[in-house]
């Protein structure tokens, strides 16, 4: 059974003229691996959070991105030696492998399509003793202070201003519903699926 850590729990803030904003931030154990999924704009951050776990960078064998937004890429640059997933490559150095997108290679951890936010989009499922955790990305999230309420209407309403498909993230929101016991949004807080199937 995996294990997952959220290191860093997403936030973003309107400000002046834009967002100040980091991804949630999550650390999965699965087959012998250290697996970290979005790995944020605040360096400081990600580093004490893995320091906590008694990690260094070094020690991470994966980084997934959900989807390419630089609020959740621009810490890759601390994981020179990190093999960097996305829904359907990997990437070492300049070299490109494509792999059949259904999971993470060589662990349980499931990949499914979650297109609506990012044409690119992916989610992570994973099986834990809490249940099955939905690592969603971008899917899900909102401006700290604005959590909405967590039936499956409001929450397949949820306004998205950087959409750039609204079917698609319908869609994709209700596949994550159907199949999860608890969703880690992007930007805010980890929230458990009752009735929503």
């Amino acid at each position: 059974m995996s294990e997952i850590k959220i290191l860093i729990a997403g936030y973003a803030r309107p400000v002046k003229g834009g967002y100040l904003a980091s991804p949630s931030t999550v650390l999965i154990k699965d087959s012998g691996k250290f697996i970290l999924v979005d790995p944020g704009a605040n360096a400081k951050l990600l580093l004490q959070a893995l320091k906590k776990e008694k990690l260094k960078p070094a020690d991470i064998h994966i980084i997934f991105l959900t989807h390419y937004h630089p609020d959740h890429i621009l810490n890759i640059r601390l994981f020179p030696k990190a093999d960097i997933y996305d829904g359907n490559t990997i990437y070492r150095g300049d070299k490109e492998i494509f792999y059949n997108g259904k999971n993470i290679p060589g662990t349980t951890v499931k990949i499914i399509a979650t297109p609506g936010h990012a044409h690119e989009h992916a989610s992570l499922i994973v099986k834990t003793k809490e249940g099955i955790g939905a690592i969603a990305g971008d899917v899900f999230w909102w401006d700290d202070g604005q959590e909405p309420k967590m039936d499956k209407k409001s929450l397949l309403d949820l306004k998205d201003e950087f959409v750039k498909d609204k079917k698609a993230l319908r869609q994709s929101r209700l596949k994550l519903l159907k199949m999860a016991d608890y969703i880690i949004p992007g930007h805010g807080n980890k929230f458990q699926i009752t009735s929503n199937k």
